[in-house]
């Protein structure tokens, strides 16, 4: 039974919680701007051909045989060709299906602690002495926090995450284990530190998931198995439904209808509806990201997870940037680019729908330039890809630190 029928979730509200709503609603935007009815953006679509030699030159050069991975956390722990999780998973010896819910717990709090880290933030690395920042940084930083235990309440069992030690992690452990402070600033240490906190309370909750005493997220190894056909497969719709019920509860989304908060979603006057969900335009970025970072673990449990193009791209400044700065989105002139934009403006809402649209077309062609088939997935086109290139090109055309294009201000939960 689901969350929904558990709780007589409204099954409009209820569908807003999947990636096809995302998809769908997003297409309402994007038409929305085709039609030439957006304030803030047009489109020239012809030069996603521009997009899709710039992205194949990009994953040549990265992955000249193209055995391109996943687009997942794991590839940002291996930050400075150090393979982190590696040399842990073969230095701690448990079972398969422990080292699956290991790799469960720690990919699960990177993924909720790597929305946008700012331009000034950096993390030294005490092993290697190297400075990550963004995502590196913050994959970095939470490996190491993992690694010394900070998310075990079991001393004896430092490699976990659970309820009752997330139950009492705040702002200033958060931030003394990122390196944080005034003299080198992350984006929403508070909102970070919240996130993790009702990550537990969700854990606690759901022990049809999560197990108890202790609650982890990497328990879900279980649940997903008893689920999968065949004990060994399983749909990526379902892997991000699984996650989107479990944390419904967690996102500190200001969208709530009938009570229930949205998540990771914004408002568009393109979608119209008829119902309480008009307006509404779901992402769920953050919960995405982490379905795409669970097919690796799952993998090592012998899950083999499906059907990935269920999924969407992600909506961040990246895979958004990139359309920006080579023309397939183009701001119009009213659009001030010196100000930061609101996570949940409109704006906003729009550049992250019409990306989730236009990285469906980039596929195809990609797999054109390529020489690939079907088997090249969103995840490949990803990591290949999109979001290395839109960190190419933002280094070239706004050095040194190639921030995006659009300026946007976020709360670390979200972008």
């Amino acid at each position: 039974m689901s969350i929904s029928s558990q709780t007589g979730l409204a099954p409009e509200i209820a569908k807003l919680r999947g990636a096809a709503a995302v998809r769908e609603r997003c297409a309402m935007v994007y038409r929305w701007v085709a039609e030439g009815r957006s304030p803030h953006f047009e489109l020239d679509e012809e030069r996603l051909e521009t997009v899709a030699q710039y992205v194949a030159e990009t994953t040549r050069e990265a992955y000249p045989d193209l055995a391109i991975p996943y687009h997942s956390r794991w590839r940002h722990f291996a930050a400075g060709g150090i393979e982190r999780w590696k040399e842990l998973s073969q230095r701690v010896l448990v079972h398969p299906l422990e080292r699956a819910r290991m790799a469960i717990d720690l990919v699960t709090v990177s993924v909720l602690l790597d929305a946008g880290a700012g331009d000034a933030w950096r993390y030294r690395e005490g092993a290697s002495g190297i400075s990550f920042a963004r995502s590196e940084g913050l994959a970095v930083a939470s490996f190491d926090m993992f690694c010394v235990g900070a998310f075990s309440s079991d001393r004896e069992r430092p490699y976990r995450v659970d309820d009752a030690a997330l139950a009492r992690l705040d702002a200033s452990i958060l931030a003394r284990h990122f390196q944080a402070g005034k003299d080198n600033p992350l984006i929403g240490i508070e909102g970070r530190s919240a996130l993790l906190r009702a990550l537990g309370a969700a854990l606690s909750e759901r022990g049809d998931l999560f197990g108890r005493a202790p609650a982890r997220p990497g328990n879900l190894v279980d649940y997903f198995a008893s689920v999968a056909d065949d004990n060994s497969r399983i749909a990526a719709a379902h892997v991000l439904g699984t996650l989107l019920e479990a944390f419904a509860l967690i996102w500190p989304s200001g969208l709530m209808l009938a009570g229930v908060p949205v998540g990771d979603a914004g408002r568009h006057p393109a979608v119209q509806t008829g119902d309480v969900t008009a307006g509404i335009v779901p992402f769920h970025k953050l919960s995405q990201w982490l379905a795409y970072s669970l097919i690796e673990p799952l993998a090592i449990a012998g899950i083999t997870v499906e059907r990935l193009d269920e999924l969407t791209a992600l909506p961040e400044y990246r895979n958004g940037g990139l359309l920006v700065d080579l023309g397939v989105m183009r701001p119009r002139k009213e659009v001030d680019l010196r100000r930061r934009h609101d996570v949940h403006s409109e704006l906003v809402v729009e550049w992250r729908a019409l990306t989730v649209i236009l990285m469906d077309r980039l596929l195809p062609l990609l797999r054109a330039k390529l020489g690939l088939n079907s088997n090249f997935t969103l995840p490949h086109l990803l990591q290949g890809g999109t979001w290395s290139a839109g960190r190419k090109i933002a280094l070239k055309l706004r050095p040194p630190d190639g921030p995006s294009p659009i300026p946007v201000a976020a709360d670390g939960t979200v972008f």
